[in-house]
């Protein structure tokens, strides 16, 4: 199954925060705190506001299978503080809000994602792509590692977030092409240039989102 690539747009919004409470519901049956209130993930609007703001800057991404909105991405320069050194921002760029829709799990959606976030770091002379996993998700860390990434630390206490457990991978392990197709048109609405270019505010938040979303709360005891 080979998915076909674009930029996210404020339409897909809707799309991609239903992509989040499905796979935390996923995950919150499994017994995963992963995005859960009781995980200390972040608030559904405040992941709407964040995603937007990417969104906006042209940093997200949707992969599209038969027309039907298969997954999503977003890769800037940006990560949470104490997590990566500065150096280690400099040389890559860090993949954020992965999520494939339950529906297409399995076909390798996630692959094809990240070896779009190499071919961006790529663009960017970059030579590494780097993730932060949720620190107690071992089956996630698992995936990372089957698609090729290492385990770089568990970030110090200086991180206070959920999810401080840093991969990374080396860009010029991914071949020079990889399954996404993009046209010519979308390929030009996002280009990226040999020096950095996100120069961003640091706080994500862009305007309230107008309504409240409900979210999964703390996962099942068995």
């Amino acid at each position: 199954m080979t998915p076909h690539l674009r930029p996210a747009c404020l339409a897909d919004l809707g799309t991609i925060t239903r992509f989040r409470l499905q796979r935390t519901s996923w995950l919150a049956a499994r017994g995963s705190d992963q995005w859960t209130r009781a995980g200390r993930g972040l608030p559904i609007e405040t992941f709407v506001r964040s995603v937007a703001h990417a969104v906006r800057n042209g940093e997200t991404w949707i992969a599209e299978v038969d027309g039907e909105a298969a997954g999503t991405i977003t890769v800037n320069d940006r990560a949470d503080e104490n997590l990566w050194s500065p150096g280690e921002l400099a040389d890559a760029v860090i993949v954020h809000y992965m999520i494939v829709d339950l529906r297409f799990a399995g076909n390798r959606i996630g692959e094809s994602l990240l070896a779009h976030a190499a071919t961006l770091a790529r663009l960017q002379h970059r030579s590494w792509v780097r993730l932060d996993a949720w620190t107690t998700n071992k089956d996630l860390h698992a995936y990372y590692r089957r698609s090729g990434f290492r385990l770089s630390r568990i970030a110090g206490p200086e991180a206070t977030g959920p999810s401080r457990a840093l991969f990374e991978r080396r860009t010029a392990t991914w071949p020079l092409t990889h399954p996404l197709t993009l046209s010519t048109t979308e390929t030009t609405r996002f280009t990226l240039n040999p020096t950095p270019t996100w120069s961003l505010p640091p706080h994500p938040f862009v305007r309230p989102h107008p309504g409240v979303i409900p979210e999964p709360g703390p996962a099942p005891t068995p």
